[in-house]
């Protein structure tokens, strides 16, 4: 009797355990040379990282043809034993909103151009992920491909997934992949005004409660990266990437007009880009208290727990502005 009762506390307790247990940190690679900084492999040694996300190259099409082209392919210039390996396929929409695309032909070119990255590094992936911004109308086009690779491949396939596909997938359908990966940023427009485009609670809220009738299996991605929007004449005319407050703090040539906004106080360039007097740059960053925010809030409404938080992405100029445990703390909100 000792014995049965024994066994069945066993049972609940590792039930409870398999409840309890921690999504993974897991990061997007998004360079197009795949060579990690020491404070990248620090990050990712601190962390106990496993999984890599890598971007593999973008499809596009071709400027003169318009044929689907593969776009930047990475190029690999460390030895990367170490990780578990995703490759990621990003599809412009443009390509699948044409009406002639051949859905069979770049299904197989795609894979074919992955396998050649995977053979070229010795790298063997158990996992592809296509990441794409599908809309109604290249709906049909998305779902065929996504039919068609994965009968290729015979891996694993995730997907990305955005916010509207979520609340109105019934619309938007839903892809025949193994697993989905929300990408939880990018909830606004690119604007002049003062409303933070990479996350934004009230934005949010209005997709919340539809994640847990989504049918689908949902990896969660957060960002962790920042840029200014170029401002001129009131209206956006650009993004500016690897540019902080802190930086602009340090350069004579802006004036700081509150904690978001920069005005230019004489014409220059920085960083190769022309900056007019009288320009503005609006900075758009993700802070730790954003990260845990994000955190509670889609654990709050998850129809069940994620497997892997995906910060998005792994780059020392990210990394800095993070205290050592914030990825942990993130993740101890699931």
């Amino acid at each position: 009797m000792i014995k049965k009762s024994f066994l069945i506390s066993f049972v609940f307790l590792l039930i409870a355990c398999n409840k309890n247990d921690k999504p993974i940190i897991a990061f997007y690679y998004w360079k197009t040379v795949f060579k990690l900084s020491e404070t990248e492999k620090e990050v990712l040694k601190n962390n106990n990282v496993e999984k890599l996300y890598i971007r593999y190259f973008d499809i596009g099409l071709h400027p003169k043809t318009t044929e689907p082209i593969p776009v930047s392919p990475i190029h690999f210039q460390e030895n990367i034993d170490k990780f578990d390996i995703v490759p990621v396929v990003f599809i412009q929409n443009k390509v699948l909103l044409k009406s002639n695309v051949d859905i069979d032909d770049l299904a197989e070119k795609t894979l074919h151009l992955v396998d050649e990255i995977n053979s070229k590094n010795k790298i063997n992936c158990r996992e592809i992920q296509i990441d794409c911004d599908w809309t109604l109308e290249s709906k049909d086009n998305y779902l065929q491909f996504i039919e068609r690779f994965k009968k290729l491949s015979h891996k694993k396939l995730s997907a990305t997934i955005r916010l509207h596909q979520v609340k109105y997938f019934k619309k938007t359908k839903i892809p025949n992949v193994d697993s989905g990966v929300l990408m939880y940023y990018n909830m606004g427009t690119i604007a002049s005004d003062s409303l933070n485009s990479i996350y934004n609670h009230e934005i949010a809220e209005k997709y919340l409660k539809s994640l847990k009738k989504y049918p689908l299996h949902l990896d969660i991605a957060l960002p962790i990266y920042f840029w200014a929007i170029h401002i001129r004449g009131q209206k956006a005319i650009g993004l500016r990437s690897k540019l902080n407050v802190a930086e602009l703090e340090e350069d004579k040539n802006f004036e700081q007009i509150n904690a978001v906004f920069f005005k230019v106080k004489k014409s220059n360039y920085k960083n190769g880009i022309f900056y007019e007097e009288g320009d503005v740059l609006k900075i758009e960053a993700i802070s730790a208290e954003d990260l845990k925010m994000m955190g509670e809030e889609l654990n709050e409404n998850v129809a069940n727990t994620p497997k892997e938080i995906i910060f998005y992405d792994l780059d020392e100029f990210n990394l800095k502005n993070y205290e050592k445990n914030i990825f942990e703390q993130v993740v101890s909100c699931f």
